[in-house]
């Protein structure tokens, strides 16, 4: 594994790492989603990516309520009323005692502070399918730019063993730091929500100029882009709204929408990890549009 000694023990706080992928880039990949996010979309898939720091997830459904993480705690973050267990928040420091004294596996740490030459390590075990596929690596999110450093040591580190790479990004940083990634990525994901900048600030809390300019910026240098828009029902997911999106793809971009932007039906697997990691905010609710739908809103796309 050829790893250069300068960045072998530069670390990142990685939360998943996912082998034979084949949705986040072209062949059987291998997907390393790193923590931490700039959006806060009422509808994220993944809430406990959004911050660097380690997230304790909570399954309620497992605890049999023994008490060992409550002897345990050194924070007293956990409790026992009535022949329940309840977890303090505000207690909580994510430490992971309770997590490996709990033998019903209630408990988990979603975040890990990892070497490049660890991530790498585990990258490594499927060469043969991505030289036999055409796949590599691909560093997602949260939002990857959120660590660009990192980032940036995970691609050269797999264009030295010959793999090709890929990133997914949402685009709402300065160009500096997307250029600065995207310049070591072959393929490059790239997320659309919104085009209206009120309605794309409302939903995800920030404004989309950056993202807009960003992907304009990208197009020019003629990378390897692809557009995918995660629809959300009642926010993104309207014929008018596919429309826009699909247009500023063509008329601003120049790109074949058809060939070039991907409409991603809404997945709603993780709506439960909210009540895992008692979320504050907004928790999603939401069905998944039907397959005739999301006919109509692809042939819209190829109609612009």
């Amino acid at each position: 594994m050829k790893i250069f000694k300068s960045v072998s023990e530069l670390k990142g706080h990685v939360f998943n790492i996912q082998r034979y992928s084949t949705h986040d880039g072209p062949g059987i990949r291998t997907v390393v989603f790193l923590k931490g996010c700039p959006l806060r979309c009422f509808w994220c898939q993944n809430p406990e990516s959004q911050t660097l720091a380690p997230v304790l997830m909570f399954k309620r459904e497992r605890c049999v309520a023994c008490g060992r993480c409550v002897a345990a705690c050194p924070y007293h973050a956990n409790k026992i009323a009535d022949g329940t267990l309840f977890l303090e928040r505000s207690l909580c420091r994510a430490c992971g005692t309770c997590v490996s004294c709990c033998f019903s596996e209630a408990r988990s740490i979603q975040g890990t502070v990892m070497t490049v030459e660890e991530v790498m390590a585990v990258v490594c075990k499927d060469m043969l399918i991505y030289e036999n596929s055409g796949g590599g690596l691909t560093v997602s999110g949260g939002d990857c730019e959120m660590q660009p450093g990192f980032t940036v040591a995970l691609l050269q580190a797999a264009h030295a063993e010959g793999m090709n790479t890929a990133v997914e990004i949402t685009g709402a940083f300065p160009w500096k730091t997307v250029k600065r990634i995207t310049d070591h990525a072959d393929y490059i994901l790239f997320d659309l929500k919104m085009i209206d900048e009120k309605r794309h600030k409302a939903g995800t809390g920030v404004s989309n100029k950056l993202i807009l300019e960003n992907a304009k910026n990208l197009v020019r240098e003629n990378r390897r882009i692809h557009f995918r828009t995660p629809l959300i029902p009642g926010f993104n997911d309207a014929l008018e709204d596919v429309r826009a999106i699909a247009g500023f793809v063509k008329h601003e971009l120049g790109l074949d929408p058809a060939e070039r932007l991907e409409l991603l039906a809404y997945n709603n697997l993780g709506e439960e990890k909210y009540e895992r990691i008692d979320y504050a905010g907004e928790r999603p609710r939401y069905k998944r549009q039907s397959d005739e739908y999301l006919k109509e809103l692809k042939a819209c796309c190829a109609a612009v």
